[in-house]
């Protein structure tokens, strides 16, 4: 009984519990670098900030985001735009000052 409950626990899970980020540093289609949003609504991907093990980890910088996990943060004409949320995310990242990508 407990086995099956395990497993019906984990197909319940397993969709939430991995992010779909491909090695080319994309998610469903949208390359992770570039010129990125932060809206309330109608968000591209919903991003989960963590300390520990993230999906991806995002570098913000100035200008020239040409790397995976390289965002610049901006207020019009965006690559893709995020919402952050506390709870069910598309991906999970952490802010670095080095090192950005997967």
């Amino acid at each position: 009984m407990k086995k099956h409950l395990f497993i019906l626990f984990f197909l319940f899970l397993s969709p939430f519990a991995f992010a779909n980020i491909s090695p080319d540093c994309t998610y469903n289609g949208i390359a992770l670098h570039g010129r990125v949003q932060v809206v309330d609504y109608l968000a591209d991907f919903d991003v989960q900030v963590v300390s520990f093990l993230p999906d991806l980890n995002v570098q913000k910088v100035s200008f020239l985001p040409t790397a995976c996990g390289e965002w610049q943060f901006v207020d019009s004409m965006p690559d893709f735009t995020i919402r952050f949320v506390d709870s069910l995310p598309d991906f999970t990242i952490q802010f670095v000052d080095y090192f950005p990508g997967l």
